[in-house]
């Protein structure tokens, strides 16, 4: 069992979102789901469980989106929209000084992840899905869309209870009430259903012929929240993308028999990362602009906290860089990474 992950806070507009890493590794981050709380999920055996499992051998980012969980919670609810979702994922990977990244897209996660990848392709090294769709308003009739959304603004305890039946498929009754807490403690029920509502609103089928990464999309056959049906289109309008179906009700990955569902996103990290160190990669596309730029300070025996003040950069920043240069050098020390660096010509 890993080490309780840290959380940090990242100004985004005039709210701080709150977000965290554990592991070590090539970076796997996880986009915002509609409502989480990043101290009370990784409280949950199973949600921790599946986490490490995908996770093993990696650095995970997740985070809590703005007006829920951990983040700022006091400012009136707003609409949602994908644009925003998206910068705020660029934000953070560019806050952790990460270049290029696997994703992770779950349900309306998934949204965010095809965008990301579809725009900036250069940063997307590997896309996982899982239970995910690409038009928000086919997951269900409006009428169901709508009574659903009703529900939570209007008796938050209620409306929980149904995304409770709906997220949870055939979850034991101390699971569903433990969920039930999460979502009430997460968020309030009308920050909850005006993100319902925006989420609702997600379409990326536009976007779908533009990514370029490696895909994999994981799917339960008898989902009750967002339908097999979705997680198959995506699959055929992504080229290249493999379909894996599973069996099972639940919607969140973790609840129910979540280890297929771990091994078989754990399975398509793997395959993908050993594909591309067999193809081998030059010395000069190891690093990015910014990573050699750290290098270079660091070769010169300067500081982190120098090298953040020289480049205008918070330290934390310098100090993932510094990591990535090791991990990607494959030193465990700064002095090792410079020769490393300098036997590569990269100096």
């Amino acid at each position: 069992m890993t080490r309780d992950a840290e959380i940090r806070f990242l100004r985004f507009g005039d709210q701080r979102v709150a977000y965290s890493v554990s592991g070590t590794g090539p970076p796997l981050v996880a986009p915002a789901w509609w409502i989480s709380h990043l101290e009370l999920d990784w409280r949950e055996r199973a949600f921790r469980s599946f986490w490490e499992t995908v996770g093993a051998g990696r650095s995970l980012v997740r985070y809590d989106g703005p007006g829920v969980g951990m983040s700022d919670r006091d400012a009136p609810p707003r609409e949602r929209t994908l644009e925003s979702d998206v910068a705020l994922l660029a934000a953070l990977l560019d806050e952790l000084g990460l270049e290029r990244v696997a994703l992770l897209g779950g349900s309306s996660g998934g949204c965010v992840a095809i965008a990301f990848a579809a725009r900036f392709p250069e940063r997307v090294e590997q896309l996982l899905l899982y239970g995910a769709y690409a038009d928000g308003a086919a997951i269900a009739p409006p009428e169901v869309r709508d009574a659903i959304v009703a529900a939570v603004r209007s008796h938050w305890g209620l409306g929980s209870r149904v995304l409770a039946d709906l997220f949870l498929g055939d979850a034991d009754t101390t699971e569903r009430e433990r969920f039930v807490r999460m979502q009430r403690a997460a968020a309030s029920g009308e920050t909850a259903a005006a993100l319902l509502e925006s989420i609702y609103r997600f379409d990326v089928r536009a976007e779908l012929e533009r990514v370029r990464a490696p895909t994999h999309v994981v799917h339960r056959r008898d989902d009750r929240a967002v339908p097999y049906a979705q997680g198959r289109a995506l699959a055929a309008a992504i080229h290249g993308a493999t379909l894996v179906p599973l069996a099972g009700s639940a919607h969140l990955p973790w609840a129910g028999d979540a280890q297929p569902v771990a091994r078989a996103l754990r399975s398509s990290l793997a395959q993908d990362a050993g594909s591309e160190s067999a193809a081998g990669e030059p010395a000069a596309a190891l690093l990015s602009r910014r990573e050699r730029e750290v290098l270079a300070l660091v070769a010169h025996g300067l500081s982190e906290r120098e090298i953040a003040e020289q480049l205008v950069l918070s330290e934390h920043t310098v100090h993932r860089h510094v990591a990535n240069i090791r991990r990607k050098l494959g030193r465990s020390s700064r002095a090792a990474a410079v020769a490393e660096a300098a036997r590569l010509g990269l100096l």
